[in-house]
């Protein structure tokens, strides 16, 4: 089992995939919490060139809300990450698949939770 969502955008740069990136996940319900621009990061912390990568932690309330609900430690395992990274041939945009990334947890509800938000976003992956 995979445990990304994947696909690779062959025309944009960087910022203009990441905002399309972020208005599919805003159009599904998903808000980014956090945002780690991991290029920039290693040439600050340890003076190592890479090509662009950024991690958004992209969340939505009412999917988390349900999750936290039926599992309340489930929490360590949120946001879902969605990745931007430069790589041959475009952006490769890899979300987290909330159903690999949940099969540790024996909880069949959550499993169902974790189902949606991997359909969700399937979906936002396809409409960026």
């Amino acid at each position: 089992m995979s445990y990304t969502i994947d696909r690779l955008i062959a025309s944009g740069d960087m910022a203009e995939i990441e905002e399309r990136v972020r208005k599919a996940l805003t159009s599904h319900g998903f808000g980014v919490l956090t945002e780690i621009d991991v290029k920039a990061t290693m040439k600050k912390k340890i003076d190592k060139d890479m090509p662009g990568y950024k991690i958004l932690g992209a969340c939505n309330p009412n999917m988390a809300w349900q999750a936290i609900g039926i599992e309340p430690r489930v929490g360590a395992m949120l946001p879902c990450n969605v990745i931007l990274r430069e790589v041959d041939g475009g952006i490769e945009v890899s979300a987290i698949d909330p159903e690999a990334s949940m099969a540790a947890i024996d909880n069949p509800r959550l499993k169902e939770v974790a189902g949606q938000v991997r359909d969700m976003l399937e979906d936002v992956i396809a409409e960026i």
